[in-house]
C-alpha cells in the first residue's frame, strides 16, 4: 500500500530546502557579527593581561544559551555548538595551547576536544606528569588531565603529579567513556583484544561473556591498542572512535563497558584563578601532623564550618614511609570568608597543605 510520504511535492520540500539556505545565510552574517566584537574582547584582554580562556565566563554564556533553547535541538546539541563557537573565538583572541595524555584518540583526547573545542591547538604528550612539567613551565597555556573514574576511582598518576609541580585547577570537565570495540576483521575472527589494564578491567565481565578465549594484551593507551588493531590480521582493540577514525580502524560495537554510566572527570590545569560563579569547588593537598586523630581534626574543621566535602584520596607522600598525602574537595570557592577560614583552621593540624584552586562545579557530562 502506498505510505503518505509518497505524496510528497518535490516543490515544497525545494521550498524547504531554500529556508534552510537563507536561514544560513542570516546565521553566518550573525556569527561574523559576533567574531568581531570577540576580536575587540581579545583586543581589551591583552591590554589588560586577562586570561583567553575564563570558566566563569564560559559557564554564564552556556547557561544563557540554554535558559534560551526552546526545542527542537536537544541541550547537548546547543552546548557542543557553543562550545566549538568559543573555542573559534579562542584561536581569535589568542592561540592557545592544551597539553593532553596522548598519543592521538586518547580518552584524554575525545575530553579535550569536547571541553575545548576543535581550533585550538593540541599538544600530545606522553605521560601525565609531562603534561604538569609543559604547563608549569608555561609552554602549555593548559593541560588537561584524568582526575578521577566512576569505575575505577581515582587516578594516581595525575596525584602524585600534584605533589611535585606548581600548578592551579582552573576548571574541571566530566566525560561520558564510551568503550569501543574496534576491528577491520569481522568480530568473530578475532583472536587478539589490545588496550590498557585499566580499560581491560572496565569490560571485564563483557569480556568474559564475548570473547572467553581471545588474548587480552595489555598496553601503554588505548590508543597504541588501535594502532596495533590496524596492522594485525585477527586484531581488536578497545579505545576509542576517535582513535578509529585516526587509525583507519572500524568501530564494531560501542559502550561494552560493564557498567554503562562510565563517567571521567577531568581536571585543567593551568597558572590562573577562576574567578567564583557561585556554585564552585574547592580543592586541597595536605599532610597530616603525626599525632592521633590528626586527620579527623582536620575533617571536623570543615564539618564544623558546614563545608561540605563531595571527594577524598590519599597517596603516599614521597618524603617519608607509610607517610601520606590527601586530596579533598570541598563545595565553595577561596574567595567565601568561611572557605579560607576553614582552610587557615585546618593548617593547624597539618605539616603542610596547598589549596590547588578553585574552579565552577561541571554541570553536565559531555
Amino acid at each position: 500500500m502506498p505510505g503518505e510520504n509518497d505524496n510528497h511535492n518535490p516543490a515544497d520540500l525545494e521550498a524547504l530546502r531554500q529556508r534552510i539556505d537563507e536561514i544560513d545565510c542570516r546565521l553566518i552574517q550573525t556569527l561574523s557579527d559576533r567574531a568581531r566584537v570577540v576580536v575587540d574582547i581579545g583586543k581589551l584582554k591583552q591590554n589588560s593581561g586577562t586570561p583567553t580562556y575564563a570558566p566563569h565566563r564560559e559557564k554564564q554564556v552556556i547557561e544563557k544559551a540554554l535558559a534560551l533553547n526552546e526545542g527542537p535541538l536537544p541541550d547537548r546539541t546547543i552546548e557542543a555548538i557553543y562550545r566549538e563557537l568559543m573555542s573559534g573565538s579562542f584561536s581569535l583572541e589568542r592561540p592557545l595551547r592544551v597539553g593532553y595524555l596522548g598519543p592521538a584518540g586518547s580518552f584524554s583526547h575525545v575530553a579535550a576536544t569536547r571541553h575545548f573545542g576543535s581550533s585550538v591547538e593540541f599538544d600530545d604528550l606522553h605521560e601525565i606528569e609531562h603534561v604538569f612539567k609543559e604547563v608549569q613551565a608555561k609552554r602549555c597555556h593548559y593541560g588537561l588531565v584524568p582526575y578521577e573514574n566512576s569505575i575505577g576511582g581515582g587516578i594516581t598518576d595525575t596525584l602524585d603529579a600534584f605533589q611535585s609541580h606548581d600548578v592551579t585547577i582552573y576548571a574541571e570537565a566530566l566525560i561520558d567513556v564510551a568503550q569501543t570495540l574496534l576491528a577491520n576483521c569481522p568480530p568473530n575472527e578475532i583472536e587478539r583484544i589490545y588496550s590498557k589494564p585499566q580499560i581491560f578491567s572496565q569490560c571485564r565481565q563483557w569480556l568474559r561473556e564475548q570473547y572467553p578465549e581471545a588474548e587480552l594484551i595489555p598496553t601503554t593507551s588505548s590508543s597504541v591498542a588501535v594502532k596495533k588493531a590496524a596492522e594485525e590480521a585477527s586484531a581488536a582493540a578497545i579505545g576509542s572512535e576517535l582513535a578509529g577514525k585516526l587509525y583507519g580502524v572500524k568501530p564494531l560495537l560501542t559502550n561494552i563497558q560493564d557498567k554503562p554510566n562510565n563517567i571521567t572527570r577531568f581536571l585543567i590545569i593551568g597558572s590562573d584563578t577562576a574567578e567564583p560563579t557561585g556554585d564552585d569547588k574547592t580543592s586541597i593537598m595536605f599532610a597530616t601532623a603525626h599525632k592521633p586523630g590528626a586527620l579527623v581534626d582536620v575533617l571536623g574543621v570543615f564539618r564544623d564550618a558546614e563545608i561540605n566535602l563531595s571527594h577524598i584520596e590519599k597517596r603516599p607522600s614521597g618524603r617519608e614511609n607509610w607517610e601520606y598525602t590527601f586530596f579533598i574537595d570541598c563545595d565553595g570557592h577561596l574567595s567565601d570568608e568561611r572557605m579560607r577560614v576553614a582552610i587557615e583552621d585546618a593548617r593547624a593540624h597539618c605539616v603542610s597543605l596547598k589549596t590547588l584552586g578553585s574552579y565552577p562545579r561541571a554541570q553536565r557530562v559531555l
